[in-house]
Order: C-alpha cells, then structure tokens, then sequence
C-alpha cells in the first residue's frame, strides 16, 4: 500500500488499511500543503476520519465531567455554581454525584455556562446516537 494508498483506495473498508493509512499518515505528517504529499495527507486524513466515523464510538462525556471540564476552561470555583445550582452544600452533591442534576440546573448551566444540555440531561448507561455524539463533541471541544 505504502505511498500510493491515497490513489488506490477511495474509503478504507478494513482494519488493516486503516492502520496501513494511519502508518502512512506517519510518514507523510510533515508534508507542505500543496505538495503531492500534502494533497495525500489530506486525503487520507478524511479518509481515516470517515473509518473513525463509522466504527469507533466516542461516547458522551458524563455530566459530572463536563460541568468540571467547563469550570477548568472558564477558571471556575465550586461557589462560581450556586446561582445555577443552588447552595454551596448542592454544588458539592452534585459535583461529588451524591445529587442528581435537575432540568433547571441543566437549562442553568446550559443557558449560562454553555455545556450542552444532552450531555447535562443524559441517563446513566444510555446508548446516544454517534451523531449527536460527535455534534456534541464538536461543542464541547473534546
């Protein structure tokens, strides 16, 4: 497959030439945009991206963890939290996951911290449709 991968696959349809276009995005990591190398660099990027796309699920990141991922982002405290979720007391639940997020902390923290309200709004266990996952993702930055 080597350094004519590009040209001789349109999609990658295995395991193996996924990893062979990995390897070859290895080589090639370094070419100029608008070179022969970049334009297969590029190509190849998209193709592994659709592969990824299809056969690799990358859930939604838990509540818990958005909430904190949104205040390291933004340099928030715990008290930074009480007008959108109560008392100091019902930050430290929920941050520690000894209280559940309610609908009008989750349209709070949506509204005025912009975690999305999917991530903030998701059971435990449940199976989320890869789109919206990646959508979300996209959102969150991830």
């Amino acid at each position: 497959m080597g350094e004519t991968m590009s040209l001789k696959f349109r999609s990658i349809r295995s395991g193996e030439e996924y990893e062979a276009a990995l390897a070859r995005i290895d080589e090639i990591f370094h070419a100029e945009v608008g070179t022969p190398e970049g334009e297969e660099l590029d190509e190849l990027a998209d193709l592994v991206e659709s592969y990824q796309d299809k056969h690799y699920f990358i859930g939604l990141p838990d509540p818990i963890s958005a909430i904190e991922f949104r205040m390291d982002q933004a340099n928030l405290s715990q008290k930074d939290l009480i007008p959108y979720i109560g008392s100091s007391a019902m930050v430290a639940e929920v941050l520690s996951g000894k209280r559940e997020i309610t609908l009008s902390m989750a349209r709070a923290l949506h509204e005025h911290l912009g975690i999305p309200a999917d991530v903030l709004l998701q059971r435990s266990g449940a199976e989320i449709n890869s789109q919206l996952t990646k959508s979300t993702c996209d959102r969150l930055q991830i």
